[in-house]
């Protein structure tokens, strides 16, 4: 018995130094323990986006996905998002006031945690004493995630789009990628054609979201250098020319529609099979706030012998 309680207790002493040791930063999750998701590794990412006719029509769940009960820019809502449907989670980056990459969307942190005041203005020490808040208005028991946090989470389960805020260094969120070989699985947002082509600078083998409206938003970022294979177009959050669409398949560019807002609204109204109309008139990706009721709509366009199904498992 002596013996028994004598080893209990070295083994309890090991956990603790164990759980005690920080993780290098380019520690990468555990992914053989995932029964689902969305695997691109071996630098496929662009092959993955690579528009084909036989190409998975794709959910993007705005800020995350949140449901009640789930708040926006939290693993487990990305998590419960997951579990259900392959999906790209499109999640946002904010930066404390000693440089930590944290999720979060707004500048202030009244709406979506139960503290207060400007992400910039507190340290990440102070932000983890909070709680997320979900769109209900209700305290959970989350935690605000670090981008390291989000990082190490999708390896395996998610394709990631990075929304980064205002006062966030490019170099800070593309580092971060690198230190986790996330380039693969995290695609990085931008708004205009300068920073893409700065981006593209930084990481040449890293996806980005573009703002593509139109035919000469294309050419603006040719011209500065972003190169075809790593664009991924958003073409707005209104349905554009057919024209535009043909334009950028036969250029291999997959087109993300945001319908988060006025679409998403007009599904509500008219049905959620009017989400099949906006991927069967040429979206490729579906942004929006209801990605579980999309993805159920647009079933029936998702072709299980498509070329792109070796990315997808246990769904």
């Amino acid at each position: 018995m002596k013996r028994f309680s004598s080893l209990m207790a070295l083994a309890i002493f090991l956990s603790a130094i164990a759980a005690c040791t920080p993780q290098s930063s380019d520690s990468k999750a555990n992914t053989s323990d995932v029964e689902k998701g969305i695997r691109i590794a071996n630098g496929a990412g662009p092959e993955f986006f690579t528009w084909t006719p036989d190409r998975v029509p794709l959910i993007s769940a705005h800020r995350g996905g949140p449901y009640s009960g789930y708040p926006e820019n939290a693993i487990a809502t990305f998590q419960h998002i997951s579990d259900q449907i392959p999906t790209i989670i499109e999640c946002d980056i904010a930066m404390t006031k000693d440089s930590v990459l944290v999720m979060m969307h707004d500048y202030t942190l009244d709406r979506t945690t139960t503290g207060e005041g400007k992400v910039m203005e507190v340290t990440y020490d102070e932000l983890e004493k909070m709680k997320l808040v979900d769109n209900e208005g209700s305290t959970t028991t989350l935690d605000i995630p670090t981008l390291d946090d989000v990082l190490k989470w999708a390896n395996g389960r998610a394709v990631l789009t990075l929304d980064v805020k205002r006062g966030v260094p490019f170099e800070k969120v593309v580092a971060a990628v690198q230190d986790h070989n996330a380039q693969d699985y995290a695609a990085i947002i931008t708004y205009n054609a300068r920073d893409a082509a700065k981006v593209n600078q930084l990481d040449g083998s890293l996806m980005i979201s573009v703002g593509i409206g139109s035919q000469a938003a294309y050419e603006a970022h040719s011209n500065l250098g972003v190169p075809d294979n790593r664009m991924i177009a958003f073409v707005g959050v209104s349905e554009p020319e057919a024209s535009l669409y043909e334009f950028l398949h036969n250029k291999g560019i997959y087109c993300i529609l945001g319908v988060l807002g006025n679409l998403d609204r007009k599904a509500i109204a008219q049905g959620d099979s009017t989400y099949l109309g906006y991927i069967q008139r040429g979206a490729d990706i579906l942004a929006t706030d209801r990605p579980l009721e999309a993805f159920e709509a647009i079933q029936p366009l998702i072709k299980t012998t498509s070329t792109k199904q070796e990315y997808f498992y246990g769904y």
